[in-house]
């Protein structure tokens, strides 16, 4: 067996310069760009973070997309479902349905009837069971809302509520005060509870003792009983819930920035700037709050969706904002009053508020993944 040797002539030396070994293959990315790549790869946090653009543009937008005010009062139209043209395969064709029940058909069909002010013109029946099996008799009964009251060339998009006013218009007025609160609780996070827990954590001693003293003192109020008392002394309103959103929201962000920056204030890049002259101010806002900036955003983003929520209940249980003024809590709290006849009053308000929260609470994890330099693959 022959044995065949390569040639010399296949082996070519590499052409190289003294700066090859040196050469960076990948670019260099800042802690803030590899995070956001990071974030783009999460696809839940996306979805959440559009789906907050998308309801910030209908808060912005929606209120005048068609010609109904939030405040007009039409009695004649009240309590109309919604309607949408090319929708009614998503129950929004404007008719109202109820199913009754009775020991005969005939007596099952008269209940239909009565529920719907006996307009028989207007109603369809339709039988489920006709009893003949031993069971009550059923019929469905589906009531034409619009039709009845010759109202046929009007859409109601999201329906009416009990006095007639436009529900599409006053659910996206009720978005824009829910995003108020969400903005709020932001700035009050970012301005208060940042620059609180960094002076309180950097100089330490006695400024340290007294601080926090206050806070606790803060932390034995409970919220409720701050809005009960602005609410006596102002008008219940957007600016009792602001008051009280300022005196208490920023309490838990002050503390996991104290701690943080307690851990960070010794470390030797600290002390490094206070050799070469840096004032107080300037360390905390060039080296010490930067470095906390991550764990900040996603604190401000699991504060959101609980702001959120305490505005909708203050206005559920009524001490929120006044009448005629719409939340998504007084949108929620009319609809309850009438689920069961009316369901559609209670359903769009909650479908959007229950978009808020999870929207805001699913970007938050994203953003806490995205931050997390342990996170990274």
């Amino acid at each position: 067996m022959e044995n065949h040797k390569p040639s010399k002539d296949l082996f070519v030396p590499v052409e190289r310069t003294d700066n090859d070994s040196e050469k960076i293959n990948r670019p260099s990315l800042s802690f803030w760009q590899d995070s956001f790549i990071r974030l783009r790869k999460n696809v839940g946090a996306m979805i959440g973070l559009f789906v907050l653009i998308a309801l910030g543009v209908m808060a912005i937008f929606g209120p005048y997309m068609n010609s109904y005010g939030e405040f007009e009062q039409d009695l004649s139209r009240a309590k109309m479902p919604p309607k949408v043209e090319g929708l009614g395969w998503l129950g929004m064709d404007g008719t109202l349905s109820s199913v009754q029940t009775a020991d005969t058909l005939e007596k099952a069909e008269q209940k239909a009837y009565m529920r719907f002010n006996n307009q028989e013109e207007f109603i369809t029946l339709q039988t489920l069971n006709d009893g003949s099996n031993g069971q009550p008799a059923e019929v469905e009964a589906e009531y034409d809302v619009y039709a009845a009251k010759g109202m046929e060339d009007q859409s109601f998009w999201f329906g009416t509520d009990g006095l007639g006013r436009d529900l599409w218009t006053r659910t996206w007025m009720g978005t824009r005060i829910s995003l108020y609160i969400a903005l709020l609780a932001a700035t009050i996070d970012m301005i208060i509870g940042v620059a609180y827990g960094g002076i309180s954590a950097y100089y330490g001693g006695r400024v340290d003792n007294y601080m926090q003293r206050i806070i606790e003192i803060l932390v034995g109020i409970p919220n409720l009983v701050i809005v009960i008392l602005m609410i006596l002394i102002l008008e219940p309103g957007i600016l009792s819930i602001t008051i009280a959103l300022t005196i208490t929201g920023w309490i838990s962000m002050a503390r996991i920035v104290r701690g943080q920056v307690l851990k960070l204030k010794n470390q030797e890049f600290v002390l490094a700037s206070r050799t070469l002259g840096s004032k107080d101010n300037r360390i905390l806002r060039k080296h010490l709050v930067p470095n906390v900036l991550g764990l900040i955003i996603i604190n401000t983003m699991f504060t959101i969706p609980a702001a959120i929520f305490f505005e909708a209940f203050l206005s559920f249980i009524g001490l929120g904002l006044p009448t005629p003024i719409a939340s998504l809590g007084t949108l929620i709290d009319d609809g309850f009053k009438s689920l069961q006849i009316y369901p559609h009053i209670l359903l769009f308000p909650a479908i959007v508020i229950s978009l808020i929260m999870i929207a805001f609470n699913v970007l938050a994890d994203g953003l806490r993944d995205a931050f997390d330099p342990k996170m990274r693959e």
